[in-house]
């Protein structure tokens, strides 16, 4: 008898009440990296639910395969477990060719892996720092270039990058990660632009704290910590109505555009009182060593 597998899904109430009455994803084939666990596990599992054919990519294959089978048969049929080392091209070119040879061709690509190192900026080890700018930059990045030509060829086509709302604030003790994430939003702001009346859409989903082992440790600020489901939802809307950027919360959108319009004094002092310190929230690092540890040498990304 198989063992069971180590991360169950169990469909929240939302998720169940919906099902019956709309599958509006059914025919649409999704990829999504870095879902063996965490964001990326809740988004497959949401994506899969509303009728869409899953492949969930993950550096550990096995977690992959077990998180496939744990989500189980949709109208899209059982989603597919593969090895995915977004850090790596020919890794990358395997994982996109198997889903287009079982499933059919990419209508939308969630490039969601991402590791986070956090502590004071001049502690950071160069291999945490350079390890965080492989996968949450050149990652997004590798998957964007491989799998847009096609969606150009098409006429259709959708990337959704799972980027923070780090994007846009920079808290203390985040520096190389908010550096990762404004990065992606940079590039995702020109590459949208270059796309421009071909069909292909780039969307950008920015959370902020979510409760999985990447931010195991931190603080929210004001704002409550979210659950991967928020942002599995977020996604899910994202992706029946393609738009640029979207934040969970909400209010996060409104807090980036008053700082935009204020002066430096007051800006600094909107920062001061709504981002959080993780160096000041962090009292103890050992609470967060065995993830940076395995993220930082056994490149596993986490979600």
């Amino acid at each position: 008898m198989a063992a069971p597998p180590k991360y169950p899904y169990r469909p929240s109430r939302r998720d169940r009440d919906r099902l019956p009455r709309t599958k509006p994803l059914t025919g649409r084939v999704i990829a999504v990296t870095g879902a063996g666990r965490g964001i990326g596990r809740a988004v497959a599992a949401r994506l899969a639910a509303a009728g869409a054919a899953v492949a969930i990519g993950d550096l550990d294959a096995e977690l992959a395969m077990e998180t496939a089978g744990a989500i189980g048969a949709h109208p899209g049929g059982r989603p597919l477990g593969l090895p995915l080392d977004v850090t790596d091209t020919p890794s990358f070119e395997d994982f996109l060719r198997t889903v287009e040879t079982q499933l059919g061709p990419i209508d939308v690509l969630i490039n969601n892996a991402g590791i986070m190192w956090v502590g004071p900026f001049e502690e950071e080890p160069e291999e945490a720092a350079l390890r965080q700018f492989d996968v949450n930059v050149h990652g997004v990045q590798r998957g964007m270039k491989l799998v847009i030509p096609g969606m150009r060829k098409r006429g259709r086509g959708h990337v959704v990058n799972i980027a923070s709302a780090a994007s846009k604030v920079a808290p203390a003790g985040e520096a190389t990660y908010a550096a990762t994430k404004h990065a992606v939003h940079g590039y995702s702001t020109a590459v949208r632009a270059e796309l421009r009346g071909t069909g292909v859409h780039v969307s950008l989903v920015m959370p902020g704290v979510v409760d999985t082992e990447l931010a195991v440790g931190t603080a929210t600020g004001p704002t409550r910590r979210l659950t991967p489901d928020q942002v599995a939802d977020a996604v899910l809307d994202v992706v029946l109505r393609p738009r640029f950027e979207v934040f969970v919360p909400r209010q996060v959108a409104a807090l980036t555009r008053l700082a935009a319009v204020l002066p430096g004094r007051a800006r600094d002092a909107l920062h001061h009182h709504l981002v959080p310190d993780q160096l000041a929230a962090l009292s103890d690092r050992s609470v967060r060593a065995a993830y940076e540890q395995r993220t930082r040498t056994a490149r596993l990304p986490e979600g």
